[in-house]
């Protein structure tokens, strides 16, 4: 994988805008602020994107750097190809002016002969020149895209709950696939034009400096508008981009959830507002093909104009007998060439300009920095990790919800193969705690350690290597089912897999699936029930075998009967290991060691169940609305 040239990077962009900004349909919390990972907004940004012109494309550099050889074959097929095409107008005026003087004809033949040949070099050039280029295009945008995704898999919580999905989406592959045209055929095409359009001035003016002069008075008038629309194209493609990816992104935000959209019978008007930013979109690429079609059309008609008149000046010279018939067609000739150049040229601006846009947004990506990342210097844990968990007067506020804390002053001590439950009213900061205690944030005030290590200094693999997480909302993948079990842990043989899905009383009802364990479960596993994925997201966590498990909600979505199964078997492996349970349900956590109960982001209780179910306290209340009065006794 091609290491992302940082510096490439940034010169490729500006520093982004720190407005906060809309990156889909959906409307954003009017609390939301933005953070530092957050993209930039393109309307804002249309008039500097014109001015940076091709600058982002600079970002393809270390790609294209990675295969020297084949960028050096396809120069010197372009060369090649390219010289191959100049040399045919001054065969012809070989032709012209000396074959049909030769009355046997022999002379002719060798002309054509030679066309021939520069035919073959032709062929074998281009045909080498297209596989090169195209095969350097396939290969950059594959790394490109393993990079994107490589960088996107190491942002945190923080910047998916600010980018939708289909943004996401729009940039690794739509955008990704624009600039494959630059890195392969629209800079292949680039380069052999300008060399014929180079090639072409420098025969026009050895065939006839006097007409070349004309010519040459014409290249302002052609170039000029071409800069002009340039830009103009550049800008409209990149609004064309940014709109297409706003639809993508609502689409997919609907499609997730297409069973709520569904029952509330909300398909007519998603589908009505999806068809409105999808004709904005295609508004936007009206407007860019429009202004690409008005370039194309002028270039040709300033083109055309200068070659007539030039062919007008130069038949009279003929005539007088300044420069000989096959001259002129040779000049004419080069002429062509030369429009033809300047004409291809202005196509490959506009697919280049197109390529730089998307080339822009990709880079917008790469540069964000992660918020949560690994010290240079990271400080080994014990081995092994021992699971001693210790918050120490931590606060904590999430970036949507400035000035209120999620938790505040929060201290307690897990010791190594204690089983703390965390329970309270919903919104109170348990959940949040589990995240702290992954490094998915950090604490604004405080230190969180483990084993007596701050946790911000260890490096965040083997940090995240030393927990396992059963989530409320647990993710499932398109897989078979074992590869759902062995997600985090690619090693496990099958007989390690059943054994988890045994003890995480998953056994039976994966057995029943039409494979088996070999069951391809659909996306998010959208064919099992809440209960049979949670049981698999235990299986897995059981399989991961490490020193710290945290437990968010794991058994909110079981039946009685599956729900106590379950709690036997997590008895069983949460023994000698530390655990912390968030849990709603009261019954879920009597066998705990200790249970905190917080409240508005604090800890205002603590002791056993049967402890804080004598106290008058929130416990108690909880404990009371949930088992009777009897029960909380």
């Amino acid at each position: 994988m091609v290491k992302i040239n940082a510096n490439a990077l940034k010169r490729g962009r500006e520093t982004p805008n720190s407005r906060d900004q809309d990156l889909s349909l959906s409307e954003r919390p009017a609390a939301a602020k933005p953070a530092q990972s957050e993209i930039p907004s393109s309307e804002d940004d249309a008039a500097a994107a014109s001015r940076r012109s091709l600058r982002p494309l600079m970002a393809l550099k270390p790609y294209l750097a990675r295969h020297p050889a084949r960028l050096a074959g396809a120069g010197v097929a372009l060369v090649l190809s390219a010289m191959a095409m100049l040399a045919v107008p001054t065969a012809v005026r070989r032709m012209i002016d000396h074959g049909f003087g030769d009355r046997d004809g022999a002379m002719i033949d060798q002309y054509f002969m030679m066309l021939i040949a520069i035919g073959v070099v032709l062929a074998i050039a281009s045909a080498s020149r297209f596989y090169l280029v195209n095969w350097i295009g396939e290969r950059v945008v594959a790394d490109l895209r393993a990079d994107v995704f490589a960088h996107l898999a190491r942002l945190g919580p923080d910047f998916y709950e600010r980018t939708h999905s289909g943004e996401v989406m729009s940039r690794l592959t739509a955008d990704t696939t624009q600039v494959k045209s630059a890195a392969g055929t629209a800079i292949s095409q680039a380069l052999r034009n300008v060399i014929m359009l180079i090639g072409a001035l420098a025969m026009m003016i050895v065939t006839s400096p006097r007409l070349s002069l004309l010519v040459l008075v014409a290249i302002p008038i052609i170039v000029l508008p071409l800069i002009g629309y340039g830009r103009v194209v550049r800008r409209l493609s990149r609004r064309a981009q940014d709109t297409l990816a706003e639809a993508s992104a609502y689409a997919a935000e609907n499609l997730q959830a297409v069973r709520t959209m569904q029952a509330f019978g909300h398909e007519d008007a998603v589908a009505t507002r999806f068809a409105s930013s999808v004709e904005r979109s295609f508004s936007a690429a009206r407007d860019r093909m429009r202004a690409r079609a008005g370039l194309t059309g002028l270039v040709i008609l300033l083109v055309v104009s200068s070659i007539v008149g030039v062919l007008w000046y130069g038949s009279a010279s003929v005539l007088s007998g300044e420069i000989t018939a096959g001259r002129l067609g040779q000049f004419v000739i080069y002429a062509l060439f030369a429009a033809g150049a300047l004409g291809e040229l202005s196509e490959v601006w506009g697919e280049t300009t197109q390529a730089a846009g998307a080339a822009e947004r990709i880079t917008e990506f790469l540069t964000i920095e992660p918020e949560i990342k690994s010290p240079l210097h990271p400080v080994p844990l014990p081995v092994p990790v021992k699971g001693d968990i210790e918050f120490d007067a931590v606060r904590f506020g999430y970036t949507g919800r400035a000035g209120v804390p999620a938790i505040e002053g929060v201290s307690f001590r897990v010791a190594p193969g204690e089983r703390v439950a965390l329970v309270g009213p919903s919104g109170a900061g348990k959940s949040t705690i589990l995240n702290l205690i992954l490094r998915f944030y950090d604490p604004t005030a405080g230190e969180i350690r483990l084993d007596g290590i701050d946790i911000r200094t260890v490096a965040l693999d083997k940090l995240r290597a030393a927990t396992a997480l059963v989530p409320q909302d647990v993710a499932l993948f398109a897989d078979t089912v074992a590869e759902n079990i062995r997600y985090g842990t690619p090693e496990a043989s099958e007989t390690d897999v059943i054994r988890a899905a045994v003890a995480a009383q998953a056994d039976g009802f994966i057995r029943a699936l039409p494979k088996g364990y070999d069951t391809r479960l659909g996306e998010r596993g959208v064919s099992l029930s809440g209960g049979q994925r949670q049981r698999i997201a235990i299986a897995r966590a059981i399989l991961k075998n490490a020193p710290v498990l945290l437990l968010d909600e794991a058994t909110s979505a079981l039946d009685t009967e599956n729900e106590v199964a379950v709690q036997r078997a997590l008895e069983t492996l949460t023994k000698g290991r530390t655990t912390i349970v968030v849990a709603h349900r009261l019954s879920t956590v009597q066998t705990a060691d200790r249970i905190l109960v917080i409240d508005k982001g604090r800890i205002v209780e603590s002791g056993t169940h049967r402890e804080l179910a004598q106290r008058n306290g929130l416990y108690a209340r909880l404990s009371e609305l949930q088992f009777g009065s009897e029960a909380a006794e």
